[in-house]
């Protein structure tokens, strides 16, 4: 792209004065990061352009894959790291007087998504395109993220969070590629050539327009596609009469509503038939965009399943489904059987969760209103599946009601999941297992050869690479830059563990990225942190399953027993919380009103604060977990055994060198057979113990906090007035969820076993050449927690692709 630094700042400078009128006196950080972002995408331009044209040419099977989320975070520095620009560019930057970590500071993290599943299907993107497969990514173009996160007296206050204020440098509106998608109307039917033909009158259409991000492949000129929907009106009636008028501005809002925000609150109609609108919105235009692009190869649809899969990121896309059915049916003119066997062989779906609240059902009143002709489908589907059940299983009902798809008034997106896709895959070696044996054990004795494993996860580019750049360098200098395409490799690592000149290294790497934090938490904080102290760090989603009430609940119990026992002696420990409630989720807010809570006590004690300090870091998102995850010392995955799907935080921290204290839940059991139990701290009940409690009914977590005093302090403690409540039963609510309503997450249960790993830890730190040998040997054993090494996987087993490019400019 640059043959040197004199290259690059001259072009730099021409573009400054071209696009922004300035010259580089008068430029600001915002400035440079416009130009600089524009010159990368212009030049990536070419190859996404060449690499659209070999996918037509060479007729290359292509994935397109569904995800309500696409949590991407900022792209100026992952981008420059993968056109193999980034320190060229840095270096030049500084000799203009620019710091690109200043101007990094200038783009917005992408709001378009949450939490887990739009990390992963970002960290997918990076390595469909980094391995050279024809795969993009298919969304919704929010207009604003979930919400941003302000902490006031200790609450969680959402703001809007208005991430395209100042545009968004990456992406390209296409209106020439722009699709309608219909809801509301009627369906008729009328026979033609003795085939029922069917029609939707009276529907109200809605114009979806995508704008591309370019997904650059690192090293190597392959460019796919993230193309996000925007919803627009259609302006078909005449507004010259104040009806009109008003009457397409009120048309006008409800369209724009569509594409305004990422998940609408659902705990009234309107919010779950937004929520609706929006599922289907994005799975008819991304199958209707998708098939645009196979009409060019003009095949035949019998072909579609060689040339195109559809994979569906958990149940949000699941319509998918029937809207490829109802295209190949009512367009295409196709049988119901001919049409269900290419939808089958061409859809794929993965499982995210074995928790039955997130496995969505839609109420039929409003799906068959809103989508009438998808509901038809639906129904039609329903009825062939059961109608099969009934010749397998006669006489048995409640097994066909179990399985059915519409059931009770209600559509099962799950099982139509299931039922419509030729691969159902969980995301982790137990979670599979428990979707096989226990929440899915019907679907997996029908459809045995449909079920698969595909671990999780992450992108080491930008994790390591682009998240702890000194610690890559240090690992490419001892073992070479074959670990960049090849992360199996990092195990390598593993014979200088012990090595003490690389350790010392290896520790001072550490130190660099927690002082940096430490920064960090001045600056937004006031408050001086001490980086010799442990970095015990939680950042997740907030819920009750990955137990921050557990976390939080030891710190109580660490300040009370440093205020009582003088003698009580602990390596200084710092807490870094950071997690967002969902606004209506009552109880994970309290919780965050507690951590908070908490924090102020402790860190307002003069007598502790140079061994224990909490802080809840606010508005958590991608760029904030790039300067946390490389500084922490331990990681917290501590969810109630067999809720956790899988995880990808984990791996980040595991790649970072971080110490995993957990539950034998998720991708920790493949990180323990990995790494080995005695490099991570495992406590707690296995996910058969919790489920055995939960069939007996035996758990009683009042005879836990009559027998234990440290928890029947910390949980008076809760609603008491004292050090962590300000007034009497301020936190009565997460008291009541620990003994009223049993204690769901076995918080209690696992309390003393969560103790004493915090207390092996604190023995453990203590030995700095033996903490960093563990710190190595995480390192070196998580390359095959790389996303490449799951894509890889997906490709071959799942979707049936090779890569189409593969060369390696690096």
């Amino acid at each position: 792209m640059f043959d040197n630094k004199e290259t690059f700042k001259s072009i730099f400078r021409r573009n400054l004065v071209s696009k922004l009128g300035k010259p580089l006196a008068e430029a600001t950080q915002e400035d440079v990061y416009h130009v600089l972002g524009s010159m990368i995408r212009e030049y990536a331009g070419q190859d996404w352009a060449a690499s659209n044209q070999g996918f037509k040419q060479r007729q290359d099977k292509q994935v397109y894959y569904f995800s309500l989320e696409f949590l991407i975070g900022r792209l100026l520095g992952n981008n420059l790291l993968n056109v193999n620009e980034l320190e060229l560019v840095r270096d030049s930057l500084a000799e203009l007087g620019f710091s690109l970590e200043e101007v990094e500071e200038q783009e917005a993290d992408a709001g378009l998504g949450n939490g887990g599943l739009g990390r992963l299907a970002a960290c997918f993107l990076d390595s469909l395109a980094s391995l050279g497969y024809a795969g993009h990514g298919c969304g919704i173009r929010y207009k604003y993220g979930l919400f941003e996160q302000k902490i006031i007296n200790g609450n969680q206050v959402e703001l809007p969070d208005n991430w395209l204020e100042k545009g968004n440098e990456w992406e390209v509106r296409r209106p020439d590629k722009k699709v309608e998608v219909q809801f509301w109307g009627r369906v008729e039917a009328y026979e033609q050539d003795g085939h029922y033909q069917f029609v939707t009158k009276d529907a109200e259409s809605v114009v979806a327009v995508p704008y591309d991000v370019p997904v650059i492949g690192y090293g190597q000129p392959h460019v796919n596609t993230l193309r996000l929907w925007s919803a627009e009106p259609k302006r078909e009636t005449s507004l010259d009469t104040p009806s009109n008028y008003y009457g397409y501005l009120d048309y006008s809002r409800s369209v724009e509503s569509i594409s305004e925000f990422l998940y609408p609150d659902d705990s009234q109609y309107e919010g779950k038939l937004l929520r609706l609108k929006q599922q289907y919105f994005m799975c008819s235009a991304g199958v209707q965009s998708a098939l645009r692009t196979f009409n060019k190869l003009e095949l035949s649809y019998d072909r579609l399943p060689d040339k195109v899969a559809f994979h569906i990121n958990d149940t949000h896309p699941t319509l998918v489904i029937p809207e490829l059915m109802r295209i190949l049916i009512d367009v295409k003119g196709y049988g119901w059987d001919e049409a269900w066997d290419i939808t089958t062989r061409t859809v794929s779906y993965t499982n995210h969760t074995t928790l039955s609240e997130a496995l969505e059902k839609w109420p039929v009143a409003m799906i068959s209103k809103l989508l009438p002709r998808i509901y038809m489908i639906i129904e039609e589907i329903n009825k062939r599946f059961c109608g099969m059940l009934l010749e397998r299983y006669p006489g048995d009902q409640d097994r066909i009601q179990h399985l059915a798809i519409v059931a009770n008034d209600q559509v099962r997106m799950a099982h139509l999941a299931i039922v419509g896709s030729h691969s159902v895959n969980g995301v982790a070696a137990l979670h599979t297992e428990i979707l096989k044996e226990r929440e899915m054990a019907p679907f997996y004795a029908l459809y045995p050869e449909r079920f698969n494993n595909k671990t999780n996860g992450i992108t080491h580019r930008r994790w390591l690479m682009h998240a702890n750049p000194k610690l890559s360098n240090l690992i490419t200098d001892t073992i070479g830059s074959e670990w960049i395409r090849e992360p199996g490799r990092l195990n390598e690592l593993v014979g200088i563990a012990d090595d003490a000149s690389f350790q010392k290294q290896f520790h001072s790497i550490k130190r660099d990225n927690k002082e940096r934090l430490a920064a960090y938490i001045q600056d937004h904080t006031g408050k001086t942190v001490n980086p010799d102290s442990i970095f015990d760090v939680q950042v997740k989603r907030l819920h009750g399953y990955k137990r921050q009430l557990l976390n939080i609940l030891h710190v109580m119990h660490l300040y009370n027993r440093l205020k009582s026992d003088t003698s009580f002696d602990i390596v200084p420990r710092t807490f870094i919380f950071g997690a967002k409630a969902a606004p209506s989720y009552y109880f994970a807010k309290k919780i965050i009103k507690l951590i908070n809570t908490v924090a102020d006590t402790v860190n307002r004690d003069a007598t502790v604060k140079d061994r224990l300090q909490v802080f809840f870091l606010e508005n958590y998102s991608v760029s904030l977990a790039e300067k946390i995850i490389p500084a922490a010392d331990v990681s917290e995955q501590i969810s109630t055994a067999g809720k956790e799907a899988s995880g990808t935080g984990n791996m980040k921290f595991m790649m970072n060198g971080a110490l995993t204290i957990g539950t034998m839940d998720g991708a920790n059991v493949e990180m323990a057979e990995q790494v080995g139990q005695d490099n991570m701290f495992i406590f707690g009940l296995s996910a058969d113990e919790v489920l055995e409690y939960y069939r007996s009914g035996n758990y009683r977590p009042s005879e836990i906090v009559q027998q234990d005093e440290r928890i029947r302090e910390v949980v008076e403690q809760l609603v008491h007035p004292g050090a962590f409540c300000e007034r009497d039963g301020e936190f009565w609510d997460i008291y009541d969820s620990l003994l009223a309503h049993g204690d769901e997450y076995f918080v209690l249960r696992d309390f003393a076993a969560y103790a004493d790993a915090h207390a092996a830890i604190d023995s453990a730190y203590r030995d700095v050449s033996g903490w960093t040998r563990k710190a190595v040997l995480n390192t070196a054993q998580s390359g095959i927690f790389s996303s490449d090494r799951t894509i890889s996987e997906y490709a071959t087993d799942i979707w049936g692709i090779h890569p189409v490019s593969g060369h390696w400019k690096g």
